[in-house]
């Protein structure tokens, strides 16, 4: 009887063993020294389903490559250079053990159909972590790279989780790898439609990876939600493209509004206004060297400081160029342009010379860095600051003509110059000072310019022809056909470059505002006056 019972309790235990060691961590790590790609992909998914967050520094360093087998006795360790030697870690408790020659111990194969099986794990064993942006990291890894094996992790996490956000992208990743399961067919297809909610080329992604192994009955679920997700993407790359072309026309709306003002008013074709852009903006790299030697707490207001400096820098040389040289040229348009075109070519070498040809760099403040997600699209903030700026620039100067005995003065010599010196304004101050107003506005361009181009001798050279297309297009000397002109060519030419390319796109709208010039010679919104309509 004693031994039948002895017999009895070696053969239960000789079938507990297995058991036991298939659930015994260690040994699932040193199996995958021996497993081929298959079997290492069930070992992963073993560790991954006991939960046991121990296995996590194994399954990293068996996806970076750095996991190794013993070949005394395979037994499996995360490696480090030690010297000529290997340091061997243990995978769960992390602690050095020992050293080995590299010629004793085997590098474990991993390719990248496990990789993704790592990555699916670690995401599952690390959803019950303490830490919110773990979590969440883990849910969007679960989510990328859903499996079965994960389910039920997802579904305990789930159930503890408090934190909303955390809480609907696991949801998002339950329904994932609920379609890689063995779930009911109508599990299944409440996961499409939670999946069709996501929204993405992920989402997509994921249902085209899973459909040829659902149900035939859920293949119109599947395209219905594919469709719902396409159009959604199609709606967010259109508003996207129309950000785009607004950024951009912000950007042209800086670099022409001053050139508006000053062609408007004195009808100067000044090809120096890219260098007053130009000047503007190392202006701005000058103020960021002295903050940065001198005081480089004020970093985050260095574009505060420079939009002054930089105004009174260009404004100064704009009015030195209209008292010494444009003044002599007036009613002669070749010479004044031939003229101006000398000047850009002699601050652009003077710049060359004191700066060199190379580009400068301009920082960022903090507050200017990064993106942000609105909807499907991405902004930076960069962008948003200066669309914000361009029109707050746009409005001042705005009120500044309609409400200051400056700005009526100037819409007095533009409509009619004779009857305007007849009254007693002196023209040519205005002139002037309209040039130098136009200059400043051009130097706080390049303020904003240098945070988005390359700070270089060029620079202005970049933006003086669509600053001309701009204001003609607008009609000469209107600030609302400014505005007007610069966003809708902006908008035009992100629209087209994706069609025709950059070049192409460029050439085109140069076609069609020829083409507009010949119906409409004033522009979109043409200044009326007795000198005009005479």
């Amino acid at each position: 009887m004693l031994i039948r019972f002895i017999t009895l309790v070696f053969l239960l235990l000789s079938i507990a063993a297995p058991a036991s060691a298939q659930s015994d961590p260690k040994a699932l790590i040193d199996g995958l020294g021996k497993a081929d790609f298959k079997q290492a992909e069930d070992l992963i998914g073993q560790l991954a389903a006991s939960g046991d967050a121990r296995v996590v520094p194994a399954l990293e360093a068996f996806g970076e490559g750095d996991l190794y087998t013993r070949k005394s006795d395979g037994a499996v360790f995360i490696t480090r250079p030690a010297g000529a030697n290997l340091a061997l870690v243990d995978p769960l408790s992390g602690e050095t053990v020992g050293e080995a020659p590299k010629g004793a111990v085997t590098k474990i194969r991993v390719n990248n159909s496990l990789r993704r099986v790592v990555r699916s794990a670690l995401g599952g064993l690390t959803l019950l972590s303490p830490d919110r942006a773990v979590r969440l990291q883990a849910a969007d890894a679960v989510l990328r790279s859903p499996s079965a094996e994960n389910l039920e992790l997802v579904e305990a996490a789930l159930a503890k989780e408090t934190d909303r956000e955390v809480k609907a992208r696991m949801e998002e990743a339950r329904a994932a790898s609920v379609l890689s399961s063995d779930r009911s067919v109508e599990d299944k297809r409440a996961a499409i439609k939670t999946i069709g909610t996501i929204g993405g080329r992920g989402a997509i992604s994921i249902l085209m990876t899973v459909s040829s192994t659902l149900d035939p009955t859920l293949k119109p679920d599947v395209d219905a939600a594919i469709a719902k997700i396409e159009g959604t993407l199609a709606f967010w790359d259109m508003a996207q493209n129309v950000w785009y072309g607004v950024s951009l026309g912000s950007v042209l709306l800086l670099a022409a509004i001053g050139l508006a003002i000053t062609f408007g008013v004195m009808g100067i074709i000044n090809m120096a206004h890219g260098e007053m852009v130009m000047i503007g903006a190392y202006s701005t790299f000058m103020v960021q060297e002295v903050i940065r030697t001198s005081a480089p707490q004020l970093f985050d207001w260095s574009l505060a400081i420079a939009l002054p400096v930089a105004f009174l820098v260009t404004g100064a040389v704009g009015l030195v160029i209209e008292r010494g040289i444009i003044r002599f040229l007036y009613g002669r348009p070749l010479e004044t342009l031939l003229a101006t075109w000398g000047i850009s070519l002699i601050l652009q070498q003077t710049i060359r010379s004191i700066f060199g040809p190379t580009n400068r760099e301009v920082g960022n403040p903090s507050w200017m860095s990064g993106s942000f997600p609105l909807g499907g699209m991405q902004v930076t903030w960069n962008r948003l600051w200066i669309v914000v700026f361009s029109l707050s620039i746009f409005f001042g100067l705005l009120v500044l003509m309609k409400r200051s005995a400056f700005g009526l003065q100037m819409r007095a010599v533009t409509q009619n110059r004779r009857m305007a010196s007849s009254m007693g304004i002196r023209t040519p101050w205005i002139d002037a000072f309209t040039f130098a107003l136009g200059s400043g506005i051009a130097g706080i361009a390049g303020v904003a310019l240098s945070q988005i181009d390359n700070v270089s001798p060029n620079l202005g050279q970049s933006y003086i022809i669509d600053s001309f297309m701009v204001v003609v297009f607008g009609g000469v000397g209107n600030l609302w056909g400014t505005l007007v002109g610069a966003l809708s060519l902006g908008v035009l030419n992100k629209f087209l470059e994706p069609s025709v390319g950059a070049v192409l796109g460029k050439i085109l709208v140069l076609v069609l505002i020829i083409l507009f010039i010949q119906k409409r010679p004033r522009g979109l919104f043409a200044l009326k006056g007795r000198a005009v309509e005479a």
